[in-house]
């Protein structure tokens, strides 16, 4: 992973994001660049919404009506979560502090 607090991207560490298509929103807690995942991953992507792979990619500690996960996201497919809203993800206490107009407080000791 390439633990950044900002990157090259329109979103940084810490900033409660949603999805553009899928129903689910997130914490943004680490950024590759450009993609970094699998062939086999993007593949599996529906080719109408397959996302291109030349743009930063975050990782998010996401949470949908059902369930929390870890999320790969393409910055195309995300938009600032405006909702004022905590993420209810088991792991954003390990990561990050107090949540302040839609973004957490990075905890730097667990930064690379």
């Amino acid at each position: 992973m390439c633990t950044v607090l900002r990157a090259d991207g329109k979103f940084r560490i810490g900033q409660v994001v949603r999805h553009r298509v899928y129903p689910f929103r997130g914490v943004i807690f680490d950024v590759d660049p450009t993609f970094s995942n699998t062939e086999e991953w993007w593949q599996s992507i529906p080719e109408d919404l397959r996302p291109r792979k030349e743009q930063p990619y975050y990782h998010l500690l996401a949470e949908n009506d059902t369930s929390y996960y870890v999320a790969y996201v393409s910055e195309q497919n995300l938009l600032p979560d405006e909702t004022g809203e905590p993420i209810g993800h088991p792991q954003v206490p390990e990561l990050f502090g107090e949540l302040h107009d839609g973004f957490y407080e990075v905890r730097s000791r667990h930064l690379h």
